[in-house]
């Protein structure tokens, strides 16, 4: 994962002034973002707290049934840690009270649910304390698709969104985020069981390395077959990036 290394020092300094300029440009010093007690959102507190200080961050815990109570404790310890603000909101009642109206929802269609409830409310404490919703989705997540339209990807700005996981866990090292959060098996807890990785298909390492050679190298397949990735694989990798591009952009205006 050589090519994957970042200069930690300085992604560090201008994701700070990231935040930092972004806050004040629109006009606030706050800022609110869901922490789950994972890898990217702990990797947020961190950052955020550094560009604007503990009074003007606030961390909302939002549970469902789904989520372990170790995920809450994790996210509690950041909080202590850095000594930022704390909200917690229970969101079962909300799920449940959608879930009554709908009688047929699978899975996925419950997680869409539950991502799009976490992000009202975070937008509801976000008008309370006047303060920007700040995003936790990273490069990989992102270019995957791997998030909810307008749920966790319907934010106000996104710090990490030029980073790819496996780089995040190396800023999370340098920040000094516990040990336990970095070895975290990354789920979004949005049904039991699941996993990110369970989700997509394949490990972070893996996709991380060939959408580096794929997008910043620009290698073409023939290239990329030579460093070892099978084409079925390759293909997979595009077609999701490919069909979530509806995700990445503004909703298409008609121009008259």
């Amino acid at each position: 994962m050589e090519e994957l290394k970042i200069d930690i020092k300085r992604v560090k300094e201008k994701i700070v002034e990231f935040i930092r300029k972004q806050v004040k440009e629109a006009g606030f010093s706050k800022v609110v973002f869901g922490l789950s007690g994972g890898l990217d959102s702990s990797v947020v507190t961190y950052l955020a707290k550094e560009a604007l200080g503990a009074e003007n961050v606030y961390g909302i815990i939002l549970p469902s049934k789904t989520t372990s109570k170790k995920d809450v404790g994790d996210a509690k310890e950041v909080i202590k840690t850095l000594e930022i603000n704390l909200v917690e909101i229970e969101i079962a009642p909300v799920i449940d009270s959608l879930l009554a109206s709908l009688k047929d929802t699978d899975k996925i269609r419950k997680g869409n649910i539950m991502a799009r409830t976490r992000m009202i409310l975070l937008y509801d404490q976000a008008a309370k304390y006047k303060a920007l919703v700040l995003g936790t989705s990273n490069k990989t997540e992102l270019l995957l698709g791997y998030f909810t339209k307008y749920g966790d990807g319907g934010v106000d700005i996104e710090p990490l969104g030029d980073l790819y996981k496996t780089q995040v866990r190396q800023l999370a090292k340098d920040l000094r985020v516990p040990d336990r959060i970095i070895k975290k098996v990354p789920t979004a807890g949005l049904w039991p069981g699941q996993t990110d990785e369970g989700e997509l298909g394949f490990t972070y390492e893996e996709v991380d390395r060939l959408l580096y050679h794929m997008l910043n190298e620009k290698k073409s397949d023939e290239e990329l077959i030579e460093l070892g990735f099978k084409k079925e694989f390759i293909e997979k990798v595009k077609n999701k990036i490919k069909n979530t591009e509806h995700k990445r952009r503004p909703a298409p205006v008609a121009r008259l």
